[in-house]
């Protein structure tokens, strides 16, 4: 059986992973200017953030 390989760059890279590269890179308060939602202005946290980004199509 052979291994079906992807052109999708995000596979196996999970959600938490680019949220904390985006806050090592940006910083909370130049990512929630960047994007505009609560979890990043409003007390923001990878937590929450998770929460919220996962909840929202």
């Amino acid at each position: 059986m052979t291994a079906q390989h992807t052109n999708d760059p995000l596979h196996g890279i999970t959600l938490e992973t680019i949220l904390n590269r985006l806050v090592d890179y940006y910083d909370w308060d130049e990512l929630g200017q960047l994007i505009n939602i609560n979890c990043f202005n409003d007390n923001p946290s990878v937590k929450s953030s998770l929460k919220f980004l996962r909840r929202t199509p």
